[in-house]
Formats: C-alpha cells, structure tokens, sequence
C-alpha cells in the first residue's frame, strides 16, 4: 500500500475506470486520499456535469491508477468504440494542390500535402487545430482567413479548391410530428423541475426541445424504461446521422441526464461518450459602415429603437426584450441589465443618440411596464426581432451571415477598435472570464500598424 492509498472502510470502494481514445475516465466514490492522488497525474480534471474524472490518456498515468487503486479497479471496454468503424483519412490530394473544404462548424478544412511555409501561415492563425488521425488541418470560417489562404496559393503558383462538405448531403434531418405515430410531448414533471431549480428560460426551452427529440426516437418505449445503452445509442445517432454540433450534443447529454437523475431521482451515470472539442470560431462582425447602412434602411421607429438598444449596449436579444423603463438611467447614460446570462445583473452603455430616439418611441408608442412591447401586449417577440434584422440587411446589402448576436460581437469589437481597455469591455459585456473576451483580439487587426516593432528601436 502506497503512502496516499485509503485504508480501512474507504478501501473497499469499487473504482470504475474506461478508456477512450483520449481520455481515462474514472468513477467512483468520494473520499480525499484518492482525489490527492489523483491531482498528481497529468491533466486530471473532475467533470461536475457527468460526475466522474478525466485524466489524459497517457500510458504513464494509465500504469499509476493500476498501481494505486489495484484490486478495487473495475476496467470496462469502452461502449462508444464498440461497433465503430475507424474514421478513414482524408482525401488525396496532388502536390501544390490546396482542397479547402467548409463544414457545418464554421469552420474549414485545409488538405494538403505538407509543404512547410503553408503550416507556418496556418500556425499564425487564431483557433488553428491538426486533426492527426485524420490528417487535416482545421480553421475558422472568415473571410480575412480565406483571402491569406488564396494569396498563398496565387503567389506560390498552387491549386486552389473550394467545396462545401459532401457529407451534408446526406445529413438526416431532424424528426418530425407527423412521422412519428403518437408524437410525445415532454412530461410535465420535467418541465416544472427545471422552474423550480430556477434554469434560465432560454435553458428550459433547449432542454425541453433536445428531450423532446430523444423521447419521440423510442416512441415505442414508455420514457422510464429507456435504458443506458440505448441512450448511448442516440448520441451516436446524433452525432453520425444527424450530424450536429458539439455544444447540441452536450446539451442534448445534460438534457437527458436532468431527467433520470434529477426528476426520476436515479442514480448518477456516466455515458461514456467522449464529449469532442468545441472547435472555435470566430464571430461574424460588421463594420461601423455596415452598422450605419442597416440602421439607416430601418424606418419603423420601434424596429429602429430595438437595433440601436442591442448595439448600443451590446445586449444579449433576451436582455433587450426584458428591458423595462426603469432600467434606462438617462441621468448617469447607462443601461441596466437585470438577471442577465447566469441571473448577473451589470450595466452598459447608453448612446446619447440612442437616448434622443427612445424619447421620440416613448412619445408615439407609451410603454407601460416593458421597454419594446408586442402588438398584442406584453413582451416582444424574439423571432420578430431576427425577422426585422434579416430584412434590414437585405435590404443595406450585407451579404454577411448575421444574427442579433452579431450586433453584440460589432459593439465589443469596435469599442476595442477605438481603444478602450478590454477589461472595461468584458464588464459591459456581462462575461466571468477576460478569456471570453480576448476573442475580439482575433478579430481586428486596427493599430497594429502603429506598434513599433522592437527591433527597429535597436541602433543596430
């Protein structure tokens, strides 16, 4: 017995350990010498979501949990590789040949052969990824990244292709009510656990939408007797034939799992479903130009109003809908957010010319309670807020994918254009970690031209 083994009682508590491709992952019951043990080894995390740990999958860290847990290690195969064919590589491609290919991520993949000064440009990138088994680099979706790319190939005499993935094509669709006999609605026991633990309403209809899919793909089950490897099963369905993205599959995951652990009381289990990479993208950001253009095309006073109020403040669409009068402070210029993303409350910015509209909006329109009300009362509507966006941009011309989202990611870059600390902007953007914000240094590139480089300040 090794100086940290547990002793007496503790030691008898089974460990259950599996083994992906990437990751160990253990379960098992809680006690302190193990989890001193545990943070020794290389890259040892706790998942709080599916509750047990991750530890990378490295032979070393593999042969130290054998040693230290010994008897009490339950080693399982590993569900999710069962029945799975290998992912083949990636296409051939002749020399001096670039094959770019766009997928459902926002993201494009570069297959080439190797050629030194291509990854050395790929490298300099933001969010760049090699997909070793697969033998493809991967890279965001940007305009600014696809015209580097075609200027390496124009220089250096390459080939240049451009195609959407072929695999989408094929993707399934999602299940429709009138294909499935019976078409189930979720329990209503669901729906009231998820209020009563106070989960944000935009969390409530996600979750409610992605069990809503699982339940109608056994519809030939009563919900209660679903079991784990049929669970394990419609993820990989998910994720094979329907193809969708990883931050679905996480909440599809999490969505299941609130209702046999938290609902239904069950006990706590892990699908042993390698949850992939968030593979990063950049947001789609317009110019103060492209802003200006779209705002100008808007002649409905309280359209335009709702525009400027999430620009201005680079407010969530939620946030902007659950404005009320009280939270316009004209006196000090800003702009309270009550019960923001994670129920935090801020402040961010008021435009003075912002401030001159919704006077002239108060005076035609009388809001009572809520800032932007419906025609029928109460609060606006989100899809007619995206449906007013989506014409105002056809009509300024903005060929950009654009979402209300959009306007949030302009504000943070522009005021980051016209330098203003990035701290200030993650606290206007309501974000807990500055990580979340140091994405819109990727994306503007305004005033690197007046950094002196410091080896020209060397008298050389």
């Amino acid at each position: 017995m090794t100086e940290n083994q547990p002793s007496g009682k503790e030691s008898v508590f089974p460990v259950n350990l599996v083994c992906t491709p990437r990751f160990i992952l253990l379960k098992m019951k809680k006690n302190e010498a193990d989890i001193r043990f545990l943070r020794t080894l290389k890259f040892a995390r706790w998942d709080p979501v599916s509750f047990y740990w991750t530890i990378t999958n490295k032979n070393e860290n593999l042969q130290q949990i054998r040693n230290y847990f010994g008897p009490r290690l339950h080693e399982e195969a590993d569900r999710q590789d069962q029945g799975k064919e290998k992912i083949g590589q990636g296409p051939e491609v002749d020399r001096n040949c670039l094959l770019v290919v766009k997928y459902h991520h926002g993201r494009i993949r570069l297959i080439f052969r190797y050629e030194k000064g291509l990854v050395k440009l790929i490298r300099q990138q933001p969010f760049y990824h090699w997909d070793a088994e697969n033998r493809w680099w991967t890279l965001p979706h940007t305009e600014s990244i696809l015209k580097k790319i075609v200027e390496f190939c124009r220089i250096n005499g390459w080939k240049y292709d451009y195609v959407e993935d072929l695999k989408q094509i094929s993707r399934k669709g999602r299940l429709k009510p009138e294909d499935i006999p019976n078409y189930r609605q979720v329990p209503d026991r669901f729906i009231e656990a998820l209020k009563v633990l106070r989960y944000s309403e935009n969390t409530i209809k996600t979750y409610i939408d992605c069990f809503k899919e699982f339940i109608n793909y056994f519809y030939m089950k009563e919900i209660d007797d679903i079991q784990q490897p049929e669970i394990i099963s419609y993820l990989r369905y998910l994720v094979e034939e329907r193809q969708i993205s990883t931050s679905y599959q996480n909440q599809a995951i999490n969505a299941i799992k609130f209702y046999y652990e938290k609902v239904l009381k069950g006990p706590r289990k892990v699908y042993y479903i390698e949850r992939p990479r968030k593979e990063k993208t950049l947001p789609v950001v317009l110019s103060e130009e492209e802003m200006k253009r779209i705002i100008g095309v808007i002649s409905n006073l309280k359209h335009k109003c709702l525009i400027m109020t999430i620009y201005s403040g680079g407010l969530r669409i939620s946030e902007a809908l659950n404005l009320k009068i009280k939270d316009i402070d004209s006196r000090r210029m800003l702009i309270s957010i009550k019960g923001g993303k994670g129920n935090k409350d801020r402040v961010t910015l008021l435009s003075t010319r912002l401030l001159q509209i919704l006077r002239e909006y108060y005076l035609l329109y009388h809001p009572v309670d809520y800032l932007f009300v419906g025609q029928m009362g109460g609060r606006y509507s989100e899809r007619s807020v995206q449906t007013i966006l989506k014409a105002a941009c056809k009509r300024a011309g903005i060929r950009k994918s654009v979402t209300l989202h959009t306007l949030r990611h302009s504000f943070a870059t522009h005021l980051l254009e016209n330098g203003t600390d990035i701290r200030y902007i993650q606290s206007l953007l309501g974000h807990s970690s500055p990580k979340t914000t140091q994405i819109y240094t990727h994306i503007t590139t305004k005033g690197l031209d007046q950094i002196v480089n410091p080896l020209d300040r060397l008298e050389l």
